[in-house]
């Protein structure tokens, strides 16, 4: 397994992706030690975003896929800072993951000499707390 300086697997075996699930659990597990009230102000939404078990969860199932994504998480600080909102639903996806959202945040992070990433933010029904969903890298406008 061919990994790079900071030990993200490279590759694209089944064995990499593993690999690259597990070090996004890794960091966010150190992230938290690092910010123990597990939340950073995002600019655009005047407001909080949290990181919770659902945000570690998902992104880690959706950014081990690609290389890129996985990188992108190790900036997880900046992009909850200052990601601005591109697109707002009122009517999250009927997932079972979505469904205790009543709104569903695109924002975007344009990280230099990197390119965009996307996050997801959900606001919680009845409460309005805004809970990050997940990260990935944007390739090729998608």
């Amino acid at each position: 397994m061919n990994l790079d300086k900071r030990g993200i697997a490279l590759g694209a075996t089944p064995e990499d992706l593993k690999s690259r699930k597990r070090f996004i659990i890794d960091f966010y597990a150190n992230w938290i030690i690092a910010n123990p009230t597990k939340r950073i102000y995002n600019k655009s939404l005047n407001g909080f975003i949290e990181v919770r078990f659902l945000s570690i969860q998902e992104t880690a199932s959706k950014a081990a896929i690609r290389y890129k994504s996985t990188l992108a998480v190790t900036y997880l600080t900046e992009i909850l800072k200052n990601a601005v909102i591109i697109d707002k639903s009122q009517e999250p996806k009927k997932n079972k993951k979505q469904r205790r959202f009543s709104t569903i945040y695109i924002m975007e992070y344009e990280k230099t000499d990197f390119g965009k990433i996307k996050l997801i933010v959900g606001e919680l029904r009845g409460c309005n707390q805004k809970i990050q969903y997940c990260i990935t890298a944007i390739e090729n406008g998608y």
